[in-house]
């Protein structure tokens, strides 16, 4: 079996010690496979911000780590370096890959940079991005759970969020699916939730989860929902056998001090 972690929106400079501390002590106890962070991992994309998420990723002792860029890990006030060197900062902390990608016996993770400069926080998926995930996706086996992961989220449940929607998301999840995807890992907008595509995208026929993580370290709660990170647990099927993959939400507890499981999922997943 291997287990992912995936966290979202830490927004370091806005983080919260206790909240820290107990997704260390979360991570430690899971021993997970993969961390995917998936971007805003700063509040203002500053040395200080970048460096202190560098640390505090390396300390929970996760051997294989993926991360890509949210909007606010671009430079918001320095014009000259959102316009020339955009992403030098989390270069600097975080490799110069911005779509890394993940291979093992029994998982494939492409991660998809959407973070547009020009943008500000709007999010946009291109063409060429779809089909060259797509290609990476009809090439994974039956065994493999099939990851994709982006920062603004590719679809939304509520009316109000549509504002948010990753521009061409519902293209690129059409595409997806049909490629292969299994699960598509998003956050942005701080709301946790896991959707089948099929509920909201037009043409979409094979199952693909939307699975959306909260704000896993930031002050910066919206929804009324705490601090959340997302645990997927995968065992590849044997012959015969359906595929299927669980997916935990684990929010923080204030009482407890600590993540607690709150909300499991067993999904059923295409062929």
């Amino acid at each position: 079996m291997s287990v992912l972690l995936h966290i979202s929106d830490t927004h370091f400079g806005t983080e919260q010690p206790p909240v820290t501390k107990a997704l260390r002590a979360l991570a430690h106890s899971l021993v997970p496979d993969v961390l995917v962070l998936s971007g805003d991992i700063t509040q203002r994309a500053r040395a200080a911000q970048f460096e202190a998420a560098r640390a505090f990723c390396d300390s929970l002792g996760i051997a294989r780590v993926l991360t890509l860029p949210g909007n606010h890990d671009i430079p918001l006030y320095n014009v000259f370096a959102r316009g020339f060197s955009p992403y030098a900062g989390y270069m600097a902390h975080f490799g110069r890959d911005l779509e890394p990608q993940l291979e093992m016996d029994d998982l494939l993770v492409v991660c998809v940079n959407t973070t547009r400069p020009s943008r500000h926080k709007d999010g946009e998926v291109s063409r060429g991005q779809i089909e060259r995930v797509s290609g990476r996706l009809s090439g994974a086996r039956r065994e493999q759970l099939r990851v994709v992961v982006t920062h603004q989220p590719s679809c939304v449940m509520r009316e109000e969020d549509e504002k948010d929607r990753l521009h061409g998301g519902h293209d690129a999840v059409r595409a997806w699916s049909a490629a292969g995807a299994d699960l598509v890992l998003g956050g942005h907008i701080h709301l946790p939730y896991v959707s089948d595509i099929r509920t909201h995208v037009k043409d979409a026929e094979r199952a693909l989860y939307c699975v959306q993580a909260g704000t896993a370290t930031s002050h910066r709660v919206r929804h009324g929902t705490p601090n959340s990170v997302n645990v997927v647990r995968w065992q590849p099927p044997a012959a015969g056998e359906a595929r299927t993959c669980a997916v935990e939400r684990w929010d923080y507890d204030l009482a407890d001090d600590r993540f607690e499981l709150t909300h499991p999922h067993e999904l059923t997943l295409g062929a």
